[in-house]
């Protein structure tokens, strides 16, 4: 990921995603469709399989999600990083004259 605009773009997006990780009312709405999902789940009958299985899977959706916010939060701190270190070889580079 060298294109420093698409690194910069990652770095922005990490913000967001770790605004919305860190966002209380979003967590409480996690955790509120998790304990909702969880007790439908275990109110189902026995022969109830298909309601099971779609309950499962909303389950796992949620967990995904925050999943996928904490993935972009990891992608923009390597991008932060990766363009720190563009920053300093060119300050290098600028320093010793090979630019």
């Amino acid at each position: 990921m060298s294109d420093e605009s698409a690194l910069e773009r990652a770095t922005a997006r990490a913000v967001r995603a770790k605004a919305l990780l860190d966002d209380k009312i979003l967590n409480e709405a996690f955790n509120a469709l998790e304990k909702s999902y969880i007790a439908a789940w275990r109110a189902t009958t026995v022969d109830d399989a298909a309601g099971r299985e779609k309950l499962f899977l909303a389950i796992n959706i949620v967990g995904k999600v925050r999943d996928h916010l904490a993935g972009v939060v990891a992608n923009g701190q390597l991008a932060r990083a990766e363009l720190k270190e563009l920053a300093e070889t060119a300050e290098r580079r600028k320093r010793f004259g090979i630019i």
